[in-house]
């Protein structure tokens, strides 16, 4: 977990295909992005480019893809990949699911705790009290 947001929590995701690899889950729980009422979803929406804000200042990243399907787990997920200018020219223009998972670090807060910490550090101050 690196923070609380108020539309739900972000994770850092448990395979490391790009470091900073996060995922905003909303809190409560829905199916899909048009299962929450207009609020709800401009809260989750914000929190999920506030999210990409700190994962551009924390990682230095030259940009983030934001994904959100929701075909496999049914449930509204938004996955956050940082992309960075020194990635091999190959994988500079994949998306990530094109990219094979199986090699991809597993998150351990040996490897990326510090990241996991900056991340939650560049957050705080745009975080309301909840």
């Amino acid at each position: 977990m690196v923070a609380k947001m108020p539309s739900g929590w972000v994770v850092m995701g448990e395979r490391q295909v790009f470091a900073g690899y996060c995922l905003l889950l909303p809190d409560p729980v829905v199916p899909h992005l048009n299962a929450l009422e207009v609020a709800a979803r401009r809260q989750f929406l914000s929190d999920m480019a506030l999210v990409g804000d700190a994962l551009m200042a924390a990682t230095a990243a030259s940009r983030i893809n934001y994904a959100m399907f929701g075909n496999l787990e049914p449930a509204l997920h938004a996955h956050l990949f940082p992309r960075y200018v020194d990635e091999p020219p190959a994988t500079r223009s994949a998306q990530p699911w094109a990219l094979d998972w199986s090699v991809a670090p597993e998150y351990s807060d040996a490897a990326y705790g510090d990241l996991k910490r900056r991340i939650a550090a560049c957050l705080s101050p745009v975080i309301p009290e909840i």
